[in-house]
């Protein structure tokens, strides 16, 4: 619970302007309240109009009889939008909160009715039912990074976006070329190399097929220099930067098994900035913490959530397969040997899932505290790859 939240009943709500946001492309609808039951003002402003959105604010306190300088307490879902938003109001004197909407309680129903309209009432109540505290958790509320942190995030970001791209491109390339019952490596003068292909009869490639293949290896050369440029960018920073989630990365980068995409991406996206404090918060925001269903008589695990960094998820279970490799004599691999290890190919891709959630806490604690991880090894010497 927030410290806002703390102390505050009911009848507290009726000092206090709350407002809710749904932030569309076209508009952006406010639902503002005072008090429990009370009136509800509905506004629309043009997206990113923050001085109409202020405007609205200052309307709505004189318009349900508050003063100037009444609290004003808003909420809204993270989306695209981001955190700018949040930043502003905050500015302003405004108390925000930023809202994971996968935590947000929705009707049961079949079939039930959905507008911005209902949507903002319905987020407009959840948030004055936070205000008021109570034992039961309304929703989960995002921590924001400061505008440095989220900064940092650009980096590994593009370089993912670009080797995704090359990759699509380079299959693209394979399929063309499989289309005429071709095969080439991809590698060193390629646009020289596809003149010399031949189809089944001994003709040359089509004229125009030739023209979009050398265009389409252009855009693997130019995303192969972005990819080395940003590789290089990210060596030169973990070698010179006095920055203290870099210094995270070096720290994990001393442990054999763990890579440079591995350790900037765990500390950028999860372990610099999040605030984690226990085991728990770790595997529920990687999406590794499993979803029991006991009701009754019937019981049974429905896999992990699959909540939270999709990127850290996916990479955590990559790295678990390599933890097996190059450190076989750690605590966790002995453990994933002992109970899975002899196991069916299912019952190992469900033991390197938990083994990923594991290591991911391991890992998380080194890069907080220098614990090792029990049986791990370090690298003879740091080389930033």
């Amino acid at each position: 619970m927030t410290a806002m939240a703390r102390s505050l009943d009911a009848n507290g709500l009726d000092e206090i302007l709350c407002l809710s946001l749904e932030l569309g492309e076209r508009e952006w609808k406010l639902t503002f309240g005072v008090g429990v039951g009370g009136r509800i003002r509905r506004r629309s402003v043009a997206p990113r109009d923050r001085a109409a959105l202020l405007r609205e604010i200052a309307r709505a306190k004189e318009q349900m009889g508050l003063p100037a300088d009444a609290r004003v307490v808003s909420c809204y879902e993270a989306g695209r939008d981001g955190f700018w938003l949040h930043r502003f109001l905050v500015a302003q004197g405004v108390e925000n909160l930023l809202v994971d909407s996968s935590s947000i309680e929705v009707s049961r129903r079949r079939r039930r009715a959905k507008t911005d309209r209902l949507d903002g009432e319905s987020l407009l109540d959840l948030l004055q039912r936070h205000l008021t505290g109570g034992r039961r958790k309304v929703w989960s509320v995002v921590r924001v990074p400061t505008p440095e942190q989220e900064a940092r995030r650009h980096l590994h970001r593009e370089l993912l976006t670009a080797k995704r791209d090359r990759t699509r491109v380079t299959n693209r390339i394979r399929g063309l070329l499989a289309n005429q019952g071709l095969t080439l490596e991809l590698k060193g003068d390629v646009p020289a190399r596809l003149d010399g292909l031949r189809l089944w009869d001994g003709s040359a490639l089509a004229a125009e097929l030739l023209e979009r293949l050398v265009r389409e290896w252009e855009q693997v050369v130019f995303l192969t220099r972005q990819i080395e440029q940003l590789e290089e960018h990210r060596r030169e920073l973990v070698r010179t930067s006095p920055d203290a989630d870099i210094a995270k990365v070096r720290q994990l980068l001393t442990l054999r098994g763990i890579g440079s995409n591995a350790a900037w991406l765990f500390v950028m996206e999860f372990f610099g900035w999040r605030d984690l404090r226990n085991r728990r918060q770790v595997g529920a925001l990687a999406g590794l913490a499993p979803t029991p269903h006991a009701s009754g008589q019937e019981e049974r695990e429905r896999g992990i959530g699959k909540d939270g960094s999709r990127w850290v998820r996916t990479l955590a279970i990559e790295i678990a397969w390599g933890w097996l490799r190059f450190q076989p004599e750690s605590a966790l691999a002995k453990w994933y040997q002992r109970r899975f290890g002899h196991g069916s190919k299912r019952l190992r891709k469900i033991g390197i899932v938990a083994l990923g959630r594991r290591l991911l806490v391991d890992l998380w604690r080194f890069a907080e505290t220098g614990a090792l991880p029990e049986g791990a090894v370090l690298k003879p010497e740091l080389r930033v790859r």
